[in-house]
């Protein structure tokens, strides 16, 4: 069970380290590319939640992050830790939650670093972070394991 808690520290690690690095050497709006015109770092921070909406409205981040946060601890030791797929899906959202909420309780506000564009389609993605990127993966693995667990239960049903 101790390894699952693990991975969520794990998360949370990259997550802040890769945030101190770009707050550390970059100044905020500045560009490094890597892989144009697809791929860079960009210095950017949000107040708000994903794609910028709430901005500035923290007090709503801290209620609904306590609450995510107990809701993913309550239901790892309740169902998580006896299945593996279902328990790394919910350390991943849960060191992605708190990644962002360390962000907000000491910066007031969220590092953001992760710019992306699709020129074939003329998009320019959302600039993320680390702990973006882990809840968007955890909440498609939640997914898969709830259709999972569903097909389970049809196959229990038709036994």
């Amino acid at each position: 069970m101790f390894k699952y808690y693990i991975l969520a520290l794990i998360v949370i690690v990259m997550d802040q380290l890769t945030k101190w690095v770009v707050v550390s050497n970059m100044e905020i709006g500045e560009r490094i590319s890597v892989w144009d015109p697809w791929f860079g770092i960009l210095s950017h921070r949000n107040r708000g939640a994903a794609w910028g909406m709430l901005q500035g409205q923290m007090w709503i981040f801290y209620l609904v992050t306590i609450v995510v946060v107990a809701a993913v601890i309550y239901y790892f030791q309740k169902e998580g830790k006896h299945k593996p797929f279902l328990g790394v899906s919910l350390m991943i959202l849960l060191g992605g939650a708190i990644g962002n909420f360390i962000d907000r309780i000491f910066r007031g506000e969220v590092v953001d670093f992760i710019d992306v564009y699709i020129p074939i389609i003329n998009y320019d993605f959302p600039i993320f972070n680390v702990a973006d990127a882990a809840l968007t993966i955890s909440v498609i693995m939640l997914i898969l394991a709830m259709l999972k667990e569903d097909q389970k239960e049809k196959k229990k049903v038709k036994s």
